[in-house]
This record gives structure tokens, C-alpha cells and sequence, in this order.
């Protein structure tokens, strides 16, 4: 097991967050792994080498100092939020999305492909990470996030990370109508592919839309693709067999 880069680069969100709070998303380059892994997977339950995933966790906790283990969460493409206490009780936590409002706690969703997107309270009172696949995203894990955090909407910003993009997702007639029967303007983010029945899907924009209704007028990131950037990021729809970047959003003491 031989690292290829000591210190792996990370990708920082361009959003106006307060100084108390942190973010950052992994990439795949530097870590522990050996293919088809290589080389910065986070994900415990891909199945990569245990010392890999361990070594690359505390890479990753040295390399960003963090101040304490993120709170890592057994994601089901579901829409429970948890607070970042429950998670570090102790054991499994199945939930897509997780928020504190407790300093030195940090929150984190692992992806490669579906979509992190990372909350912060104006004021910095609170954070949250939520894990937004096409099943969550349409089952309302946005909404629900929103929802879990202690200040209205209008006072949350939101930044979007690496996901797949808009001329790579490729979805079925089930997808589309999962969206467009809970918002009609849904299927502005739908452009038909080439095979009938099939549609590109932009996840940034239905996140987008999702948000809006929710109250956020205040979203940032989005349009770095995940299957079209072999070098720097895992992706499941391209490899099959992947490795799992990390988001992560965390409130600084003090």
C-alpha cells in the first residue's frame, strides 16, 4: 500500500459562507488505493481494501485538519436528515443528509456521480452535507434538509459540488415523469438523447428548481462533471467499479 500523492488537492467552495465555516470536496488524486480505486477513495463500502479506505480517512482528517472524524453515514438514496449527534452515538446511521450547529462537528456525504450539496447558515449558526442522487433528489432530500435546519430558508446559502453533468446523465421516461409529475418546470433540466425514450438529465438545474421552491435564493457551485474528468474524480456511470469522493462542511470554534 504506497501512497501516490501525500497530500491530496481538494476543491473549495466559491461561496459567501462566514469565516466560521468550513467546506471542502475530495478528489481521487493522492491517497492509498490501488485501482480501480486509485487512489483517494473515502468510500468503506465499495469494496476497496479496508487499510486503504483507513489510511485514506486519516489522510484526509490530517490533511484538512479537521477537528474531529466526520460524521459518516450509511447513505440509502433516501431523504432522513440527521443531526450530527446521532451519527456519532455510534453505529450505522442510514440517512442522506446530515446538519449540526455544533462547533468541531463535521458533516459529510460521500458521491461519485450523484450530487453533495453543502448548507451554511448566513450567521454560521448551522451547517449540513445532504446526498442527492436522482431518487433522493426527487423524493425531496433537499427540501427535507432545509426543512431540519433551525433558520428560515431565506438565511441558508447552498453551494453544489462535483456531479455527474447534463450531457452524461442519461436517464429512462420514469425518471423524467418522477420530476416533472411534482413540478411541470422540471422538464426544462430534461434534453431527449439519442435513444427514444431516453433523456439527458441536469441534476445542477433540478437542485436548482428543488431549492428555489424550498426558499434558497442563494445557491453557488455546480457544473463540474464527474464522468468527464477521469484524472481528478471517481464516477460509477463511467467505471462501474469506483472509489467515493467526500463533501464536507464543518463550523470552526471560536
Amino acid at each position: 500500500m504506497n501512497a501516490i500523492i501525500s497530500e491530496p488537492p481538494f476543491i473549495r467552495p466559491d461561496w459567501p459562507a462566514p469565516q466560521t465555516v468550513l467546506a471542502a470536496a475530495s478528489t481521487r488524486l493522492g491517497g492509498y488505493s490501488a485501482a480501480p480505486f486509485d487512489g483517494f477513495n473515502l468510500g468503506d463500502h465499495v469494496g476497496d481494501e479496508a487499510p486503504a479506505v483507513a489510511a485514506n480517512r486519516t489522510l484526509l482528517c490530517a490533511s484538512l485538519a479537521l477537528p474531529a472524524e466526520p460524521a459518516w453515514l450509511n447513505q440509502v438514496h433516501g431523504v432522513r436528515v440527521v443531526h450530527s449527534d446521532a451519527v456519532n452515538a455510534g453505529g450505522a446511521c442510514a440517512a442522506d443528509a446530515c446538519w449540526t450547529d455544533r462547533p468541531d462537528a463535521v458533516c459529510a456525504v460521500l458521491t461519485a456521480d450523484c450530487l453533495p450539496v453543502l448548507f451554511s447558515a448566513g450567521d454560521g449558526s448551522c451547517v449540513a452535507a445532504a446526498h442527492a442522487g436522482w431518487r433522493g433528489l426527487a423524493g425531496g432530500v433537499l427540501e427535507a434538509t432545509v426543512a431540519a435546519l433551525p433558520v428560515p430558508p431565506q438565511q441558508l446559502i447552498a453551494w453544489l459540488g462535483p456531479a455527474i453533468g447534463p450531457t452524461a446523465f442519461e436517464v429512462g421516461d420514469e425518471v423524467r415523469t418522477a420530476f416533472c409529475d411534482a413540478d411541470a418546470a422540471a422538464a426544462a433540466a430534461f434534453a431527449p438523447a439519442s435513444r427514444d425514450g431516453h433523456w439527458l438529465a441536469d441534476l445542477y438545474l433540478l437542485a436548482r428548481q428543488r431549492l428555489a421552491v424550498a426558499g434558497l435564493s442563494a445557491v453557488f457551485g455546480g457544473g463540474i462533471c464527474t464522468v468527464s474528468d477521469s484524472r481528478r474524480f471517481f464516477s460509477y456511470r463511467r467505471d462501474g467499479a469506483s472509489g467515493r469522493m467526500a463533501s464536507l462542511v464543518w463550523l470552526r470554534a471560536g
